[in-house]
């Protein structure tokens, strides 16, 4: 089945925390995804603008329901899902996916974090969750690529903090793991992905190149993992499966955000600074 991981690639990412596969979509495929996305004006007005703390700001739009459009087949489509569920040992559903809008010139930096230090406040005892960025635009170091700390899931989850708009990882503890763990661009073509573990550290710098570095990163929770409390990201929904000619099929015939709700990250401010009241 295309998409599922050799054990040598489980082995991997069970080591470092992330696992890397190229053309993972095809060139068709992915401008399809592109084009639809750089032509969807509801994704457009519901970006939130967050300031990276260095005068920079990234952009971002995200949703929790996969829907029938071209990002949902990407989501829902077995060569995404399968491998996720083979990382994580058992069913997943759709936790949210996002489109991080890192436009040419102005696109800002992330702070180091982890994912599980913000989903950690909706409820969930266990950090079995994986993210899947997937590069609509070739990623470079100039503008702005995925860096990653190998190894650092096995940290555990760090206390995170406000830097700018956004949550960063304790910074001390941050340093520290840098001395020690080897960091990772990760340069992509568009087409690649990235899978990568709830607890692995992970940054980006800002985009100072004239060409744009848009991503799409799907989310996904164990199944078994279902949160004790509501947040703004939902509990264990069914996800159906779809073969994987459907992300073409969607390209072509649906409009790219069918059934897909924005979550309005301005007003959402837990969603969008990923700290609970407490952490303020």
């Amino acid at each position: 089945m295309h998409g599922v991981f050799t054990s040598e690639e489980l082995s991997a990412y069970r080591t470092n925390g992330y696992v890397i596969r190229r053309g993972l979509f095809s060139a068709e495929e992915i401008d399809l995804l592109g084009s639809a996305a750089r032509g969807d004006h509801a994704m457009d007005r519901a970006s939130t603008a967050l300031d990276d703390g260095g005068g920079n700001r990234v952009r971002l739009s995200l949703w929790n329901h996969p829907g029938d459009g071209i990002y949902g087949m990407v989501a829902r489509s077995h060569r995404v899902v399968d491998p996720v569920e083979q990382l994580i040992g058992g069913e997943v559903y759709h936790y949210h996916s996002k489109m991080i809008l890192k436009d040419a010139f102005t696109g800002g930096a992330w702070a180091w974090h982890q994912d599980y230090g913000y989903w950690y406040q909706n409820g969930l005892l266990f950090p079995d969750l994986c993210s899947v960025m997937i590069a609509v635009d070739p990623a470079t170091k100039e503008n702005g690529c995925l860096e990653l700390l190998k190894g650092s899931h096995r940290m555990g989850r760090i206390n995170h903090v406000l830097s700018g708009e956004q949550a960063g990882a304790d910074p001390e503890r941050v340093a520290e793991a840098e001395k020690r763990l080897e960091k990772v661009y990760c340069e992509m073509g568009a087409g690649d992905a990235v899978f990568f573990h709830a607890n692995t550290l992970h940054c980006s710098g800002p985009n100072h190149s004239p060409h744009p570095r848009w991503a799409m990163i799907c989310c996904y929770n164990s199944a078994a993992n279902e949160p004790y409390k509501e947040s703004h990201h939902p509990g264990y929904t069914k996800l159906h499966k779809v073969d994987d000619s459907a992300v073409l099929a969607a390209g072509t015939s649906l409009p790219a955000g069918t059934n897909v709700e924005f979550a309005n990250l301005a007003t959402d401010d837990r969603s969008a600074r990923g700290l609970s009241e407490e952490d303020r």
